[in-house]
């Protein structure tokens, strides 16, 4: 049947395909404020969600005379809402703190085993002798292996340095366990102990005395933490050790 004509003469008049009340709009169109049905303008609606702040701890592992302070103050500074668990590592047990993952990352000496390890080498000390504070080594300022021939050298068990001394003499008793209970027994005037200065420093006793060993064996110690993707935290950490600024790019 044909359409009513209009009173004019025109073509019946027809309702906007939008549906009623959208004004012929698709959904989820923006308005010409930008903003979509539900409110939201167009970028926001886009926009990613923010990265959430790395959780803590941060475990750094650290071996005995390693001086780790300013970074940690510089840590707490930047990182104020990630704590840092600071762990003393004996020698013998550095690695296996590392490959284990009981520690993120630990400052350590060499020698030692890099294999499925990152490092970042950043010191290294001098050896020195200790002995007892009247012991006739100390009339020298400094010393040498030939200086130690026919002496008594004393090694702990958990030895910072490895070497040999040509001419001296083995103890009569049981190693030491640590480097403070051998430099304890040396103060008694019975050997010496060749350690890094920052065990002689740091066990520093009225009744014994250190002199530097020019010819002996350098300590380095260094920044290692396990291979594979480094997590922000340790990635953080690297950053203050190297330098960065907080605003700094890697």
């Amino acid at each position: 049947m044909a359409g009513r004509a209009s009173p004019r003469g025109g073509t019946p008049s027809r309702r906007p395909r939008g549906g009623k009340g959208t004004g012929g709009r698709t959904p989820g169109a923006k308005t010409p404020t930008g903003k979509t049905p539900g409110g939201k303008t167009g970028a926001s609606a886009n926009r990613p969600a923010a990265t959430p702040p790395p959780r803590g701890p941060f475990r750094l592992g650290a071996i005995e005379g390693a001086t780790p302070g300013k970074w940690i103050d510089i840590w707490q500074e930047r990182m104020p809402g990630v704590t840092l668990e600071l762990t003393p590592l004996t020698i013998a047990g550095q690695r296996a703190a590392l490959t284990s993952a009981s520690v993120d990352a630990a400052l350590v000496r060499r020698p030692l085993d890099e294999a499925g390890l990152h490092v970042i080498p950043l010191y290294e000390e001098v050896a020195v002798v200790v002995c007892g504070a009247d012991s006739h080594l100390t009339a020298a300022d400094e010393l040498t292996l030939a200086d130690l021939a026919g002496e008594v050298v004393i090694t702990p068990h958990d030895a910072p340095l490895q070497l040999h001394v040509p001419g001296a003499l083995a103890p009569r008793f049981d190693p030491p366990e640590t480097v403070g209970d051998a430099i304890a027994t040396a103060a008694t005037g019975v050997g010496v102990v060749i350690v890094p200065l920052s065990l002689a420093r740091l066990h520093h006793r009225k009744d014994a005395a250190h002199r530097p060993l020019v010819d002996g064996p350098t300590s380095p110690v260094v920044l290692a933490w396990p291979a594979g993707e480094t997590s922000p935290l340790v990635d953080a950490f690297i950053g203050i050790v190297r330098g960065r600024t907080a605003n700094s790019s890697r």
